[in-house]
């Protein structure tokens, strides 16, 4: 359970990051961050693959790039389940998105997380 609450605190602070470095994504406070956390969380985990899935042709087509698009999508479809969070545009969810695996990244590797996964 411990770890959950942390990749959870991490996710939010990511997200919480992002929002005041990427102009264009505003957020009202840290607690609409841990539920925007909880709705990445569902996004990823539900909506995200199927999205993938659906545009594999054009994914493959473009080498890759497409993927950009899927996350940018799935950032938005969070801005607009959370309450306090909003995602003005496409080009600033497109630049939120990649910003938010950059921190979340770096967040992960300073509490160590990265080790416990399965690749």
């Amino acid at each position: 359970m411990p770890q959950f609450l942390l990749t959870w605190l991490a996710t939010a602070g990511a997200l919480f990051l992002t929002a005041i470095l990427v102009p264009g994504l505003e957020i009202s406070g840290f607690s609409s961050a841990l539920i925007g956390a909880i709705a990445l969380g569902f996004v990823n985990a539900i909506v995200k693959p199927i999205l993938i899935l659906f545009t594999l042709p054009l994914t493959i087509l473009t080498l890759g790039l497409f993927l950009l698009v899927v996350n940018a999508i799935a950032l938005g479809l969070v801005g607009y389940l959370t309450p306090g969070l909003e995602v003005n545009g496409f080009f600033p969810a497109v630049i939120g998105s990649l910003v938010l695996t950059f921190i979340s990244s770096l967040i992960n590797q300073l509490l160590g997380q990265d080790e416990n996964l399965v690749e």
